[in-house]
């Protein structure tokens, strides 16, 4: 077993002073095994490293942010060049217009796109514009995991203390035309929301050219969520990989290979609503101080040469396919394919943890997370980047061995006596967990 012991005074302290513990909540310590939260200190390529000296075969990857591998090289140098420079200024710099032009030139379909810091300003700054387009207010969105932070989406969620009643969001389901027409047919809405695919999800023959027009027919505004799928199932996004054109796109994550910067795209139509060039009431579209800061858009510059020059999805998806290969062969020779597997897109694979009777379970889980890291493998899910190498895909899958081992005597005998502490929750619930962390102090 590992020593945390340094990670855990950390995570305590960090409790003290940021609420949850951690400013993202899938980063939170509820989402790794009891006092087996690592605190890290630096990143390379697909390892990390955490305060107490261990080693990491990593993946998740920046919550699916980082494709290239930490610390880049050509990704720093550029950054370093442009901050040399200054990071922020009063006006707009070339570098505005140089990452525009790159970015336009993935998207098809796109004719503006306007930079922002985060992936919930992105998707709230496309309800705005599609509510003042259309003179509607209810927003569609496909019943995915997550869209925004923001009350129109948050609301919906269990997670909703401090938000007002909301009347004016409603759900379809993915992969069902009929779902998303009743609602149209129900509701007079001003844009569908959806993820074009998820890694456990491809899009139906048919489904994404009905869903695009029925948004034709009803007048709603099609916007893509493409935060995960933009620069993991290609540069131009799931758009350009399944043929159907959006009418706004949000984009964000592996854009900066983990820079913070995100990206709201679309018809000029629309997109000129937040802008100067139109006789229509204005849309406070996006205004960020530090959308155009320099960093990023050096990042996202340098993560577009890569893309073109090393050819980063095909990497990261060889590596998905050699680890889910070896993971599901050995599930399948230990006679637990059942129960403990690999699954979903190369680039972006999930492992899937189910108990005796087959039903998903966070307890089998949180062992299954705990054997990982005790054999120096972090990692919510098995998400790949371009620095994953046939070494580190090997010693996962012997981790993995060793792991599942261990998930087969649970299986067996329960989970009693091998799990070392409570289960994992989900980051969206109502409630903290029971076992509720101690308050400074006490």
């Amino acid at each position: 077993m590992r020593n945390f012991e340094r990670s855990n005074a950390i995570q305590q302290r960090l409790h003290d002073l940021v609420p949850g513990g951690a400013h993202t909540y899938a980063r939170g310590p509820d989402q790794y095994p009891e006092a087996m939260a690592p605190v890290l200190v630096r990143g390379k390529g697909s390892h990390v490293w955490d305060c107490d000296g261990n080693e990491y075969v990593e993946y998740g990857m920046g919550l699916r942010s980082v494709t290239l591998g930490h610390a880049y090289p050509p990704v720093l140098e550029a950054v370093t060049r442009a901050i040399a420079d200054g990071v922020n200024f009063s006006r707009p710099t070339e570098l505005e217009l140089l990452a525009a032009e790159d970015f336009l030139r993935l998207v098809p379909g796109a004719d503006m796109v306007k930079f922002a810091k985060n992936g919930s300003d992105a998707t709230t700054a496309a309800v705005r514009v599609a509510r003042a387009a259309t003179g509607r207010e209810t927003v569609a969105v496909c019943d995915q995991p997550f869209f925004s932070v923001d009350d129109w989406f948050i609301g919906t969620t269990a997670m909703n203390a401090g938000v007002p009643p909301l009347l004016a969001t409603v759900h379809f389901a993915y992969n069902d035309l009929e779902s998303l027409a009743a609602v149209l047919n129900t509701h007079e809405v001003a844009c569908v929301v959806l993820e074009a695919a998820t890694a456990m999800t491809e899009p139906e023959p048919g489904f994404l050219p009905g869903v695009r027009a029925l948004c034709d027919r009803s007048g709603a505004l099609l916007v893509f969520d493409e935060m995960i799928t933009g620069f993991r199932w290609s540069a131009g996004g799931a758009q350009r990989v399944y043929g159907v054109t959006p009418d706004l796109s949000c984009w964000g994550k592996a854009m900066g290979n983990g820079f913070p910067i995100s990206a709201l795209a679309g018809r000029r139509e629309f997109m000129e609503l937040g802008g100067l060039r139109t006789d229509r009431d204005r849309v406070f579209l996006l205004s960020t101080t530090h959308g155009p800061e320099t960093a990023s858009l050096a990042a996202f510059r340098a993560v577009v040469r890569a893309y073109a020059d090393t050819d980063p999805i095909t990497r990261m998806e060889r590596a998905g396919r050699r680890l889910a290969d070896g993971v599901n062969k050995m599930a399948a020779e230990l006679g637990i394919a059942d129960c403990l597997r690999a699954a979903g897109r190369p680039s972006c694979l999930v492992f899937v943890t189910r108990d005796p009777e087959g039903r998903p379970s966070q307890a089998f889980r949180t062992l299954f997370l705990q054997e990982l890291l005790d054999r120096g493998v972090l990692g919510q899910s098995f998400v790949t980047s371009a620095a994953h190498s046939d070494d580190d895909i090997d010693r996962t899958v012997e981790a993995c061995r060793a792991a599942a081992q261990v998930y087969r005597q649970a299986l067996e005998h329960g989970v009693d006596g091998l799990l070392r502490g409570r289960p994992v929750a989900p980051a969206l619930r109502r409630r903290a967990a029971p076992r509720r962390i101690p308050s400074a102090g006490a």
